[in-house]
């Protein structure tokens, strides 16, 4: 039997956890969000996905807690694009961008900065997802172009080198 198998030009992935609405939990989905984009090889939006994910679980967890309710992560790529996920019990709070001057919201600025789209779906009820996507074009330099380095919103080289730390200053174990 002759079967022809297609290749996706970029392959589609799937990552899902369930994690409890603790401080702990939105340290553990950025982490576990680190590893599964390594996995996919998708480097080099490594550290504007980390970031999202980072806030979009610190909101889960800080504004959208309720007792008992769990917020899951959901990463996938499909067609070109890295969409994150953040679902929460607390359909009834819609997340709202902040002027950077007041004591929230300034993490959806980053979110927004770093994100090609973002937004919050309603459902099912008590839920809400709040969702970024980030565009994983040629132009951008992703794992599936074959080229290198995350390029947030226009920023240079040179910008992206000096929020490096230098490799002098990383801390190393003897054992």
């Amino acid at each position: 039997m002759n079967q022809e198998v297609a290749q996706l030009a970029c392959p589609t992935h799937h990552f899902s956890v369930q994690l409890s609405p603790t401080p702990r939990a939105a340290r553990l989905a950025r982490l576990l969000a680190v590893e599964q984009l390594r996995t996919w090889e998708l480097v080099c939006v490594l550290d504007g996905a980390a970031h999202i994910v980072a806030e979009l679980a610190a909101n889960a967890v800080t504004h959208a807690r309720l007792p008992g309710r769990d917020f899951r992560l959901v990463l996938y790529v499909a067609e070109g694009v890295l969409r994150i996920e953040v679902a929460d019990a607390r359909g009834d709070r819609r997340p709202q961008l902040g002027s950077g001057e007041g004591e929230s919201g300034r993490g959806l600025i980053l979110v927004e900065a770093l994100a090609d789209r973002w937004g919050v779906t309603a459902g099912p009820a008590p839920r809400k997802t709040v969702w970024a996507e980030i565009d994983l074009s040629p132009g951008r330099g992703n794992a599936c172009s074959g080229h290198s380095g995350f390029n947030p919103k226009g920023t240079s080289e040179r910008e992206r080198n000096l929020t490096k730390p230098h490799p002098s200053s990383r801390r190393h174990s003897d054992g």
